[in-house]
């Protein structure tokens, strides 16, 4: 089956885990991703802890063939070459390359691409057609734009931390980069969006994306703002503070996700912890009393929880009409059959060793009915596809490649 974006080239300018984010799932969707590191980084950006090889993962490398494990996650279905932006040959074969392409996409620090002489009103004045899209962690606008970001330094300052922990807890970050993974999705929303205007307009545009904006937009649809004025803790820990009883409790096991959000759910809960004559009490049947009563509700399904194994509670309650989730770790990722089903858990491809038995992961997480969608190809290896790209797609011999290896352009 064809691929959404097939016959699209993006150069891929990007570095961490926002920018490859975006780029990963542009390759999912079928466009030729070439991924551009600089000659002296190429041979060391695909190593670093955690590595992944024949043995398994590892904090130290124990065979030529480790690779860092983040590396042959994001960077599959792409290319790699190397290319010295810094020189000036370097950067006229980027303006080559540039005339091939349709997307670019780069996560450098506000100002970088100035100095490197690749921003977007050059790069634009080149090729008009081009969509540029810059991933900064506040955005190319705005006082703090030239501010160092970091995932955790973005979720303490966009408001994440400030409501995730449990109540007069200290605050607590997300268990993942969270902020670079969102910001990689509007990324790649804001690129598709910008690829449909050209297709109206026949030009291209800058998407400005910001690790501090996409984080916010989706923290501020709950009234954090007004928690305090509400009288509730900032931190709410588990729960949701629209609903009660729903919250994570302690099984005889284990932990589980366990409660109602609607009233023929609540009947559900009532059914499976055996106190359907609360039905007939009007305060227990009032979501508003609930809700300020929340440590009433949780009392009735902690002590509920705790007599019986998770698995059991989670049965019990989804039969009777509840919502309930048993709290999966790596391992029950691994092995539910579900996501297998999806295809969204995955053997990682090593480019030399093949399937990593034991390492998993994440597919494509979009399916659509006409089109294909997945990574096809492993990471590649660092300069793979020099020879590819420049003897192909801008049509050097090889002696001309040979020297611009010698000259370290490339």
């Amino acid at each position: 089956m064809r691929k959404i974006l097939d016959g699209v080239r993006v150069l891929d300018l990007t570095q961490f885990f926002s920018g490859p984010q975006a780029t990963l799932f542009l390759a999912g969707l079928g466009a030729d991703v070439i991924r551009i590191d600089s000659p002296e980084g190429a041979a060391t950006v695909a190593r670093g802890a955690p590595y992944a090889g024949r043995d398994g993962v590892s904090f130290e490398a124990t065979s030529d063939d480790d690779l860092n494990v983040n590396y042959l996650k994001r960077t599959r279905a792409k290319k790699a070459i190397s290319l010295d932006l810094k020189k000036t040959e370097g950067k006229a074969m980027f303006f080559r390359l540039l005339a091939h392409a349709d997307i670019v996409v780069e996560n450098f620090s506000v100002g970088v691409t100035e100095r490197l002489g690749i921003d977007y009103p050059r790069v634009a004045e080149a090729n008009p057609r081009i969509v540029y899209c810059s991933v900064t962690g506040h955005g190319a606008t705005g006082p703090d734009r030239h501010l160092k970001a970091y995932d955790v330094t973005v979720q303490a300052a966009a408001g994440l931390m400030s409501v995730t922990g449990l109540p007069g807890q200290p605050p607590t970050k997300a268990g993942t980069a969270l902020s670079d993974a969102i910001a990689g999705t509007f990324a790649f929303s804001g690129i598709l969006a910008a690829l449909l205007d050209r297709e109206k307009t026949g030009r291209g545009q800058f998407v400005d994306v910001s690790m501090v904006d996409g984080l916010f937009a989706l923290l501020f649809d709950d009234p954090i703002d007004w928690y305090e004025r509400l009288g509730v803790p900032t931190r709410q820990g588990n729960r949701i503070l629209r609903f009660s009883p729903l919250n994570t409790y302690a099984t005889r096991d284990g932990w589980a996700v366990l409660g109602a959000a609607t009233a023929g759910q609540w009947a559900g809960v009532l059914k499976a912890i055996g106190r359907e004559e609360l039905l007939q009490d009007p305060d227990w049947n009032n979501l508003d009393w609930r809700v300020a009563n929340n440590d009433k509700g949780d009392t009735l399904l902690r002590d509920w929880a705790a007599t019986r194994p998770t698995a059991e509670a989670v049965e019990t309650m989804l039969a009777c009409g509840g919502v309930a989730s048993a709290i999966r770790g790596p391992r029950e990722l691994a092995e539910w059959q579900h996501l297998r089903a999806r295809e969204m858990y995955q053997t990682l491809q090593h480019p030399t060793l093949g399937s990593l038995d034991g390492i998993g992961a994440p597919g494509f997480p979009l399916k659509f009915s006409a089109t294909a969608a997945g990574y096809d190809t492993p990471a590649p290896l660092p300069r793979q596809h020099n020879r590819e790209v420049y003897g192909e797609l801008l049509g050097l011999d090889e002696a001309e490649i040979v020297r611009l290896e010698k000259a370290g352009v490339i």
